[in-house]
């Protein structure tokens, strides 16, 4: 009989284009079983080629330019408000989230179909995976924690606007940021303790090879049940989701109430209602991505090693879930898109005014604000001026001061509503507060925020 080296030195066809037919007949006449660092040789090498090899490497590359103009236009000077800081911050995660989950699922699902990029998978990838797993962990983390931040400030925003002065605050949200990564690190730390190394020769080429195998902290049935299943299911799952439905049911109710009384509301609170709505498909995207990782924890936790399709798809998923805010933005967000065309695409697409990408921040708006009412009032006093002199030129009888004063009170309801030398009660900034003050929002919301 042939000696089982020999056999395996002989196997020319690459392990990824191995048929059923071969495989049945290698087994019959052979009573091995072909392994690479221990595992049996995939059965779905074409799916997972499909999946994480095509499909997710160019989602990732999409959702890297993606997340790196989403950051760029956040970081503007007029876009500067607490929920873009979050939101900064998330694709800022969604970068390295997709980082590492092309070097570590993307990158070695090219192998198991074609054969390329070996010495990536037996010499580079088993070098760097110890980092890659707990920084996947980590910004996995983040990005779950940092969609409930972004909730529960739209929450506050739309829901108790009266509050959001004092709770929807940069520096607030500064805060929140630091205590993310801070407990994202701290729970993801052990996850670098649970990968150790082995070396094997491999069964095509004869040479040696770097294999990933679990340490003994994760052969631990006490840590893999507490930690592995248990804990991660309560903090990247049911917790935040748990979160994200009550919080996004609240502002899906007051964003319908909000839309059936369109006609009452103003200017800053249909901008507050337009930006709550777009992270509302935010956070539906992110729930229906992970999903199918949902599935997977817990068909590990009660049924053990769950298939190779469902887990492949969910890490596509996941990948999709951290490229796609760019679109939404693009899509709901009025003020993202003329900034994003400002600053990518030709300027014929603006004309000068309103439709400028330029527009005020925080700090300047309730100052814009009276400077426009006073020169509305300016307007309108020197249009009642006009009139009375053209009326003084047609009607010639010296009744001019009359149809000066007749004109005057045709024309508005008088001066002193704009200017505060004249009334003190009425001045422009107080009639913006009371204002806003009848509508349900207080004076903070008179400032453009988001990316409305």
């Amino acid at each position: 009989m042939m000696d089982l080296v020999d056999a395996r030195s002989n196997i020319t066809a690459d392990h990824g284009n191995l048929t059923n037919s071969f495989a049945a007949n290698f087994a019959t006449n052979f009573p091995i079983n072909i392994t690479e660092c221990k595992q049996p040789l995939k059965e779905g090498a074409l799916f997972e080629f499909v999946t994480n090899g095509i499909l997710l490497n160019l989602v990732g590359i999409f959702g890297l330019f993606g997340n790196l103009i989403s950051m760029i236009i956040l970081s503007r000077p007029q876009m500067k408000s607490s929920i873009n800081y979050l939101l900064i911050w998330l694709a800022r995660c969604d970068t390295v989230l997709i980082i590492t989950s092309v070097l570590t699922f993307g990158l070695p699902a090219i192998y198991s179909y074609t054969g390329l990029l070996f010495e990536y998978k037996f010499l580079v990838y088993p070098k760097i995976v110890k980092f890659l797993y707990p920084l996947t962990g980590i910004v996995q983390m983040g990005t779950v924690y940092l969609t409930l931040a972004v909730t529960m400030e739209r929450y506050v925003a739309v829901c108790h606007p009266l509050k959001a002065r004092s709770f929807c605050t940069y520096g607030r949200a500064r805060i929140a940021v630091i205590c993310i990564v801070i407990v994202s690190i701290i729970y993801n730390l052990s996850k670098y303790w649970e990968v150790d190394f082995d070396t094997e020769i491999h069964w095509k080429y004869n040479v040696t090879v770097t294999c990933i195998i679990p340490a003994s902290l994760r052969e631990s049935e006490l840590y893999v049940t507490l930690y592995v299943h248990w804990m991660y299911f309560f903090v990247y799952y049911l917790f935040p989701f748990g979160c994200l439905v009550i919080f996004n049911f609240a502002i899906y109710r007051r964003v319908r109430k909000a839309n059936r009384e369109l006609q009452h509301l103003s200017r800053h609170q249909r901008r507050e209602i337009g930006l709550a709505t777009m992270l509302l498909c935010v956070v539906i995207v992110f729930i229906i991505c992970n999903i199918l990782p949902l599935v997977s924890n817990v068909y590990e936790k009660f049924w053990r090693d769950p298939p190779g399709w469902l887990v492949q798809t969910g890490d596509l998923l996941v990948t999709i879930n951290s490229s796609i805010n760019f679109i939404i933005y693009v899509i709901f967000g009025r003020k993202f898109k003329r900034i994003f065309l400002g600053l990518f695409c030709s300027a014929r697409f603006f004309g000068p005014g309103r439709d400028s990408p330029e527009f005020q921040t925080n700090e300047e708006s309730v100052v814009t604000t009276n400077i426009e009412l006073r020169n509305s009032s300016r307007r309108s006093h020197l249009f009642r001026l006009n009139n009375g002199r053209n009326n003084n030129n047609v009607h010639s009888n010296g009744n001019s001061e009359q149809s000066l004063k007749g004109s005057g009170r045709s024309a508005s309801p008088g001066p002193c509503v704009y200017y505060p030398a004249r009334s003190p009660v009425t001045s422009p900034g107080q009639l913006s507060r009371t204002t806003s003050a009848h509508n349900g929002w207080g004076k903070k919301d008179l400032s453009e925020t988001g990316l409305q």
